[in-house]
């Protein structure tokens, strides 16, 4: 806006300049003799109006020295009148006298519209555009509108849109505002480079990175659409890896996005300045609080000397210290970590300063953002609370919670302060996302055959935190459903309480030859013991039955067929007295009806026992480090397991299980995997053990065998040799995993080269029917089972899925063998 001012015989004109258009086509002409006759307020008249009061249009005049109005006061209110928007044109003249303000006011809106919108809903737009139903006409404002749909449009990857706002007068000084969209293609990321890198290959850091690569299933993500906000949050992304791998010097020198028409897309460059690798040389605290032994805090370090230098373990041993002060009653204790660093032996020797901090009290706890969530969900992820003392380490433990919560798009904790030098008011500003989800999966494996599962869930129930799910399961050989609900905080405590309902049916295939029919429920408590350890204490309860396939059961041996000699020859009523088997229908008297199979003695015995009822209590036990614990790529995760049935119900055994595995990068993108795994299973009372307690081993042992194709089995003659089931077991497998070099990384496709090794035995289920003598055969030995493959691992978007191919190097005449095994699920 430019304002000139020119004297012309005598008359002082007054004109300005608006948005580079000449609009004061009627400038203040005032009759003087070298200087202009002022005026007042009261003598200006006002002609136009017809929403606009007069005597607001005369409020924007500001009368100058003695009440007059002069040339520069008549200027600033023509400006001022301009700047409400509410006029088109604004005209002052003198007349008789009296200055003469001639307005044409704005026209009123009545309504706002939005043509040629797909992807973008009216009602998104509405709420971000300014102008609105009856509301006053401006052209700035709609300017602005504009160039805000452009912008959402950029932020989901469009960015070849073009908006145009079209006006449709309407009688009564009234319009219609109409913006007319041209969407245009999404624009992609067509490439993502690093430059300046040596230490990690750039399919490494593109899994850090949250923006990805367009493909042939781009139209599953979003990700791979160009978002500067999201490449701005790369940035950090890739500077705190390094830290954590030892880069202490790195910078982030950039990250630029820039349009290539040739692919039609984004070609973003991230540029780094990597720095040495660091590791740590001497560890050292240091107390300044008289109170507070050093030594004490030394078991709160999270990591050692000569290991790399991990800047989120040094976070970690600051909060664990600062914790450990705070239980101690030194609420204002500091610690501040400092790092020497030794350029020569590429060492940095760290120390840890406990000082006594500036005495602050937080005033107020101010939630800002959230719409769905509740405030305590949010507040209770802080340690500390309104008036509590001021600490910073719990303060960004308390936003990295947050963030690991997956509630939210965005948390960003700020301070100001308070009222008072020592009171501290924390703001908390958060950006909600969507916590519900529904799928429809559906999938193939050779164990279930094909399988589809319907979902929906929502981890932030009615923005209370809770988690719930129902699922539906429905397949060749697996049906069933499962509900089940978490409360992250039960009655207040940091600890999780769940329940599951559940019911399933396995169905009878070519590796066992009975159905099972499961209901039961699940009641569960969960609370971490330190960042890495968590407890998960449980109480199960199911009845279980298993059912026979008529050709499976058709010599009606459960369990009295055999008593007065096999086949075709009826039992005498004393006999089945003696059996305490119940009258049965009459035997097949063809004497052949081995001839399609029959099932093991031991599942017809549980058949003729009928349904039981399960009651055990339990606990699990794990210890997490991994970096990633979708796609970990360094860390060890170890979790033990034990149960105990016979807490009621109609069966007693402990059952304890261990797994670990231990994820290394031996080169860049290439993981090495050991797994080790192990369990024991012991009955305690007088009840035996049932053959459906013992451990069913297969792939999930080794791989290369069917399921439950490894272990005790049952040989006898004419019988379909089902799996027993072991009491004891142990594996251990290497894997190599490495991306497809020759495949796009943002794919998700691996290679895996993998050998097994493992064993099963000690069936100490019933062999023999004590009222009749009758025995089966059961092969039973502890002999290594081993297998060398290949696999392919797709972390696709449709879900995880694995093809392995594998080959049996020892194993045993009676185990059973599967070359090839696909497993995984599809989400459409």
């Amino acid at each position: 806006m430019g304002l000139s001012v020119r004297l012309v015989r005598g008359l002082a004109i007054s004109c300005i300049v608006l948005a580079g258009i000449l609009v004061g086509a009627g400038c203040v002409t005032v009759a003087s003799s070298g200087v202009a006759v002022a005026q007042t307020v009261n003598s200006i008249a006002v002609e136009g109006n017809r929403r606009v009061e007069a005597d607001t249009i005369r409020s924007y005049f500001k009368a100058g020295p003695g009440g007059q109005l002069g040339p520069l006061e008549v200027d600033e209110a023509l400006k001022t009148l301009y700047a409400t928007g509410l006029f088109s044109d604004v005209r002052i003249n003198r007349s008789g006298g009296r200055l003469v303000v001639s307005v044409v006011e704005n026209p009123v809106i009545n309504r706002v519209a939005f043509e040629g919108n797909k992807k973008a809903k009216d009602d998104q737009l509405t709420v971000e555009v300014q102008s609105k139903p009856r509301g006053t006409l401006s052209r700035p404002t709609v300017q602005a509108d504009v160039q805000r749909i452009i912008e959402i449009y950029h932020r989901s990857g469009r960015f070849d849109v073009s908006v145009e706002p079209k006006i449709i007068e309407l009688p009564n000084n009234r319009v219609d505002l109409v913006f007319e969209i041209k969407e245009g293609d999404k624009t992609g990321v067509k490439d993502i480079r690093f430059i300046g890198t040596h230490a990690f290959s750039d399919g490494r850091l593109k899994d850090v990175i949250k923006t990805s690569i367009s493909n042939w299933l781009s139209f599953l993500q979003t990700t791979d659409i160009y978002d500067p906000d999201r490449v701005e949050a790369d940035r950090d992304l890739l500077r705190r890896f390094y830290l954590k791998h030892g880069y202490a010097d790195v910078r982030v020198v950039s990250a630029v996005g820039e349009y290539d028409p040739a692919k039609k897309g984004f070609i973003v460059t991230f540029t780094i300045d990597e720095g040495g690798q660091y590791r740590v040389g001497t560890l050292e605290v240091i107390s300044n609080v008289h109170a507070i032994d050093p030594t004490s805090l030394r078991g709160r370090l999270k990591l050692g000397a000569g290991s790399v230098y991990n800047a989120d373990l040094v976070e970690k041993s600051v909060e664990a210290m600062t914790i450990e002060a705070a239980k101690r009653g030194y609420a204002f204790a500091n610690v501040r970590p400092r790092g020497d660093r030794d350029f020569q032996t590429k060492t940095i020797n760290l120390t840890f300063v406990v000082e006594e901090g500036t005495r602050a009290y937080i005033e107020r706890i101010n939630i800002r953002g959230n719409i769905r969530t509740r405030d305590y969900v949010i507040r209770r992820e802080f340690d500390l609370g309104e008036g509590d003392a001021y600490n910073r380490a719990l303060i960004d433990r308390a936003e990295r919670r947050l963030k690991n919560l997956n509630y939210f798009k965005s948390v960003k904790i700020t301070n100001e302060p308070g009222s008072a030098p020592d009171r501290v008011v924390v703001n908390v500003e958060v950006e909600e996302m969507a916590t519900g989800e529904f799928s429809i999966a559906g999938g193939y494996s050779t164990a279930d055959g094909f399988i589809a599962e319907a979902s929906v869930a929502d981890r932030n129930l009615m923005g209370r935190g809770q988690y719930a799910k129902a699922s539906v399961t429905y397949g060749q050989r697996t049906r069933g459903f499962d509900l089940s609900f978490v409360e992250p905080y039960l009655l207040g405590y940091r600890m999780a309480g769940g329940i599951d309902l559940f019911a399933r049916e396995n169905l009878a295939s070519n590796y066992v030859s009975y159905n099972t029919k499961t209901i039961g429920a699940n009641f569960r408590l969960g609370f971490a013991l330190t960042e890495e350890l968590a407890l998960q204490p449980r109480y199960s309860i199911y009845r279980q039955e298993i059912t026979l396939p008529d050709q499976y059961n058709n010599c009606i041996l459960s369990p009295y067929a055999l008593i007065n000699g096999g086949p075709g020859v009826s039992p005498t009523n004393e006999a089945i007295r003696q059996s305490g088997a119940p009258p049965g229908p009459p035997l097949n008297d063809g004497g052949n009806c081995y001839a399609d199979g029959e099932a093991s003695l031991a599942v017809r015995k549980e058949l003729a026992n009928g349904p039981v009822l399960v009651s055990l209590v339990g606990y699990s036990l794990s210890y997490n480090t991994l970096d990633n614990n979708k796609s970990p790529t360094s860390g060890l995760y170890a979790e033990i397991k034990q149960d105990f049935a016979g807490v009621g119900g109609d069966v007693n055994f402990v059952r304890t299980t261990f797994e670990t595995r231990n994820y290394y990068e031996v080169f860049s993108d290439i993981i090495a995997v050991f797994k080790l795994q192990g369990g024991h299973l012991g009955g305690w009372g007088s009840k035996d053990l049932r053959m459906l307690d013992h451990f069913q081993m297969g792939p999930n042992l080794v791989r290369g065998f069917s399921p439950a194709g490894i272990g005790p089995r049952d040989l006898t003659p004419g019988t379909t040799n089902d799996a027993l089931g072991g009491s004891m077991f142990w594996g251990a497998s290497v894997e190599a995993q490495t991306p497809l070099y020759f495949l796009p990384k943002e794919i998700g496709i691996k290679v895996a080269a993998f050998a097994d090794a493992g064993s099963l035995w000690s069936y100490k289920g019933p062999t023999t029917f004590p009222a009749t003598g009758e025995t089966f055969t059961v092969a039973d030995t502890n002999a290594i089972r081993s297998s060398v493959g290949v696999g392919l691992i797709w972390d696709s978007p449709l879900g995880p899925l694995r093809f392995d191919l594998a080959y049996p190097v020892t194993k045993e005449s009676y185990d059973r063998t599967q070359i090839f095994r696909f497993s995984g699920g599809t989400k459409f």
